[in-house]
């Protein structure tokens, strides 16, 4: 009953099958593979455009990259106020930006407020040096509480950085779970909606360790392979990235893979409408199943096997919990199984 993160879950055993395909052999290193150039032309075909592709083996290092390939001096990137890459990557984005910094933005739900980000990019006007210049938008898809942009959402936002001459940037670590949930294609998800890079995630749906950095304007990305270089983020062996991708597309595996992640968070966000002892903190939309329980109740279900973290509420609503409740996020994956559900949900009675 591990409920912790998509993290947790190992490698999906086609993919793995295809590391060991891999293993075998020589192959040109640092991106020149015929395998890389293959999976790059893959990325051309899922996106239905010519598109920039760096792999790298972070979804931190994809989000801190893809900022740093468009850094400004004294920049400023705008970006939800519980988003991934402003509370949970240790300040990384600033680092690899030299010192680029991250505006909160405020919005429900884990998604930006239109009105809240004209307010907050107002506040850096222009040629008022001492403030600093905004340099980009970030969104994050799914949210980082299991929500999703949906498509006039995101176009509203990229309305709003095509007017300031900002590029829109998405954190996709669960791209896939998002994808499949809005049932989209990629391109009617990013490109066609102005989205400019995606840091496009696959390790988190049964990959070993994969994610990718995408530019769906290549002039864009220009300096971005001296900057992942220097990153540290340029592997000898780069075909072993490439040869994820290569399984994870095969077939629509990694839509599958998500859309199998997102029944199980469906199940057992079903369920637990009907239990006594939890409600649910809002409706999920991907992956993610955020829960409200009594602190005693949680800490009991940890003691039985039940693996999950403890979340800290959003900042909006602040009345979402009573005395002595707590927010309690459950995550599921392409490992989940049915019977883990079913437990899960007996236990919580």
């Amino acid at each position: 009953m591990n409920f912790a993160s998509d993290n947790w879950a190992g490698a999906h055993p086609a993919i793995a099958q295809r590391l060991l395909d891999e293993a075998a052999g020589f192959a040109a290193p640092y991106g020149a593979s015929a395998l890389d150039r293959q999976i790059e032309q893959r990325f051309n075909e899922i996106f239905e455009h010519e598109v920039a592709v760096f792999f790298v083996s972070t979804g931190t290092a994809a989000n801190s990259l893809a900022l740093a390939a468009i850094n400004r001096p004294g920049g400023v990137s705008f970006c939800h106020r519980e988003a991934h890459m402003l509370e949970d990557e240790c300040g990384a984005p600033e680092f690899f930006t030299h010192g680029a910094r991250l505006a909160p933005v405020d919005g429900t739900l884990g998604k930006i407020d239109p009105q809240h980000l004209k307010t907050e990019i107002q506040r850096f006007p222009p040629n008022f040096i001492h403030a600093g210049q905004p340099m980009a938008i970030s969104i994050t898809q799914a949210t980082e509480i299991g929500t999703l942009y949906k498509p006039d959402e995101i176009s509203a936002i990229a309305e709003i950085a095509r007017h300031y001459a900002l590029p829109l940037h998405m954190d996709g670590a669960r791209f896939a779970n998002a994808l499949a949930s809005l049932q989209l294609s990629p391109t009617a998800m990013t490109r066609q909606l102005g989205v400019d890079i995606v840091s496009f995630g696959g390790t988190k749906n049964g990959c070993w360790c994969a994610e990718a950095l995408v530019f769906m304007q290549p002039a864009m990305a220009k300096e971005l392979p001296y900057i992942r270089k220097r990153a540290a983020q340029l592997f000898s062996k780069s075909r072993f990235i490439a040869a994820q991708f290569d399984a994870y597309f095969e077939n629509g595996l990694w839509l599958e893979l998500a859309r199998h992640a997102n029944s199980m968070a469906s199940l057992l966000q079903n369920g637990l409408r009907q239990c006594q002892n939890a409600r649910l903190a809002w409706q999920p939309e991907a992956n993610e199943v955020f829960c409200i329980m009594h602190k005693n109740h949680a800490e009991a279900l940890q003691q039985q096997g039940a693996v999950f973290y403890l979340w800290n509420p959003p900042r909006s609503p602040n009345d979402l919990l009573q005395a002595n409740e707590v927010l309690v996020r459950l995550v599921t994956s392409f490992a989940t199984t049915m019977a883990q559900v079913e437990q899960f949900l007996e236990l919580v009675g």
